[in-house]
């Protein structure tokens, strides 16, 4: 047996920092999941309903880290059927409070509640009736006091020795923003076809497609009927180039396939006395065409083939390779 090396000295310690910290951060997820079984769970859910019964967009907004956490936040609301968008506090004392609409939601982050930037949004909000929900530490702060809703966040240690760099604070700021981008996703019914509307680009929105959309039709499909001779069977697995031919019966229902895996594995015989019957693969792998690639890429990886006949009621309708999914950039 190899001998198990321990790490230097300087690497032991950097190792043990790192689980501290994420023992820290850990401990501060479990606390946000307490809350949320607890007093979080009703300005939650109103926060929720708020949200998805409005006619406008939702505006986020912080500085420091709860302005990056906000930022990523509102893209993640706008990626799944939720408007929104991030305003920066300090910008929108400059301007900026002309992109907030009467139909808006201010979403406002600040782990004290007492972040000066956030004056001018927050009498803004008030001022014009603007729906306003914190999401801040403390209830009683001044962003807490002006809030419509308070998702208050458990104060729990910083993984920082100091106690003074946002780690704890922002990761579980961070989850809860997650949570309520999930709740609403499926308040919504927002599904897999409207999340590739909002991501075209990339191996993503290449997952997204489905079957239908890329697989041969018509008269581009290796089929041979029940009892073709295997020779004749051949010359169709040579000219479509699939590397297989999918074999049928009386009513057009798919009921085998011959694989080149096939043919290598019946060498030994004479090929030119077989019928496809005798070789063909009963009840092959196939797909719906409803199904998105990135679940038939995954049948073709976890079934180590290369092609799927897609079905409708067992009939087939077309087929889908693997190189196909390699030309959309989903392999």
């Amino acid at each position: 047996m190899q001998d198990v090396k321990e790490p230097k000295a300087d690497a032991k310690t950097a190792v043990n920092s790192a689980l501290r910290t994420i023992e820290t951060e850990k401990a501060g997820l479990t606390a946000l999941e307490e809350a949320l079984q607890n007093g979080l769970a009703t300005p939650f859910a109103e926060a929720v309903d708020r949200i998805a019964g409005s006619t406008g967009r939702v505006i986020v907004t912080g500085i420091g880290k709860s302005g990056h956490i906000g930022t990523k936040i509102a893209a993640t609301l706008a990626s799944t059927g939720t408007p929104a968008f991030f305003v920066h506090s300090a910008e929108a004392n400059h301007g900026d409070l002309g992109m907030v609409g009467s139909n808006d939601i201010i979403l406002a982050l600040s782990w004290s509640g007492e972040t000066a930037e956030l004056k001018g949004i927050v009498s803004y909000s008030r001022r014009f009736r603007i729906p306003l929900i914190a999401l801040t530490s403390r209830e009683h702060s001044t962003l807490g006091r002006e809030a419509d809703i308070v998702l208050l966040l458990p104060r729990t240690d910083e993984a920082c020795p100091h106690g003074l760099a946002p780690t704890t604070s922002t990761l579980v700021q961070l989850a809860l923003g997650d949570a309520l981008a999930v709740a609403l996703l499926e308040a919504r019914g927002f599904t897999a076809g409207d999340f590739r509307t909002f991501h075209p680009g990339g191996s993503l929105g290449a997952s997204l497609t489905h079957v239908r959309d890329i697989m041969h039709r018509g008269n581009d499909l290796p089929l041979v009927p029940l009892g073709t001779p295997l020779p004749a069977a051949m010359q169709v697995l040579s000219h479509k180039r699939f590397g297989c031919v999918g074999v049928t019966d009386d009513a057009g229902r798919l009921v085998g396939i011959v694989t080149d895996g096939d043919l290598a594995r019946n060498l030994h015989r004479n090929l030119g006395e077989l019928k496809v019957d005798d070789i063909m693969t009963c009840e092959p792998k196939t797909v719906a065409p409803h199904m998105l690639v990135g679940a038939a890429m995954g049948l073709l990886n976890e079934h180590n083939i290369s092609a799927l006949i897609v079905t409708e009621e067992s009939h087939p309708v077309g087929l889908i390779h693997f190189h196909d999914l390699l030309r959309i950039g989903v392999a």
